[in-house]
């Protein structure tokens, strides 16, 4: 592993696998639910469109970040979310995070952000993220230190760059 991630007491880091493709089309599908929830489309057209976006997502990630870590998040032996990192030399970019319904708003994306953030310190790099302008974790990224660096229009770029709460 590029990016030393301990385990916590309840919380495992695996390599991704294939047969984890349809836990992360569900993980997904949780990530646009309030999006979805406000459009006039019909179930099969709602499943038709977040079919074809979870395959352009996980496409884009393959080939713009091959090289990244694709890793499962489990509790207690159940996968509950996706972290994927790579590591740009001096930048540790976060990929992607998410995690189930069940289990947000709990501290384990805080605990898993908080850990980065001294495994970054540690090797002097700091961490960037692309966030969602009206993703609801914003907040957590920006009381837990992360600056926006650059408007992208839908998105934030964020950096974390060893500053105090």
């Amino acid at each position: 592993m590029m990016i030393h991630l301990q385990n916590f007491p309840k919380i495992r880091f695996r390599n991704e696998t294939p047969t984890d493709e349809s836990f992360l089309y569900h993980l997904y599908s949780s990530t646009r639910a309030l999006e979805l929830s406000q459009v006039d489309w019909n179930d099969v057209q709602k499943e038709t469109f977040l079919t074809m976006q979870f395959q352009a997502q996980r496409k884009h990630y393959r080939e713009y970040y091959a090289d990244a870590e694709f890793l499962i998040i489990e509790e207690a032996g159940q996968p509950v979310g996706r972290l994927y990192l790579q590591d740009r030399g001096q930048e540790i970019r976060i990929v992607d995070i998410a995690l189930v319904p069940s289990v947000r708003g709990k501290g384990i994306g805080t605990s898993i952000l908080k850990h980065l953030q001294e495994a970054a310190q540690n090797k002097q790099q700091y961490l960037g993220i692309h966030v969602e302008r009206f993703n609801p974790a914003l907040h957590l990224y920006r009381r837990l230190g992360f600056r926006e660096v650059e408007d992208k229009g839908v998105y934030f770029f964020m950096e974390w760059r060893g500053e105090k709460e």
